[in-house]
């Protein structure tokens, strides 16, 4: 792991990660050393987290904000997708949402999209569905 800065997220209200994290502990049955057992990146074999990272995670502690070999092990010991784990922690840390176009098949990444109103909100989604458009 990386050395980054620890972030305490108990000032921000942003939980996206530590949610998934709270939910997928809970569904797979499994205490924060199984789980942190399974974070394994399956592109180098590592053990990517402690279960120690997790609980401090799970429980809005200042916690090391991960790095892409920490989501790809994250992703693996939850079991659900790799861009799953990856916007929630963009939501969470980076305060990024993903925003979806309307069909479904395009994405962008807005930085604080709750803040946008409803009209920005469309308009974005217009834009997006601009970009599939065949002419």
């Amino acid at each position: 792991m990386t050395l980054m800065a620890a972030q305490d997220r108990s000032a921000t209200e942003r939980s996206q990660l530590r949610d998934l994290v709270r939910d997928r502990k809970d569904v797979l049955g499994l205490s924060y050393d199984r789980l942190a057992a399974r974070c394994v990146d399956p592109e180098t074999g590592v053990q990517t987290v402690k279960s120690s990272w997790l609980h401090r995670l799970a429980t809005g502690m200042a916690v090391q904000i991960p790095d892409f070999p920490m989501l790809r092990g994250l992703a693996a010991g939850l079991d659900v997708p790799l861009g799953r784990v990856q916007d929630a922690a963009s939501a969470e840390f980076f305060g990024m949402d993903v925003v979806w176009a309307a069909s479904g098949e395009a994405r962008a990444l807005v930085k604080s999209a709750e803040t946008l109103t409803p009209t920005q909100r469309e308009q974005l989604q217009k834009l997006l569905e601009s970009f599939t458009r065949q002419e």
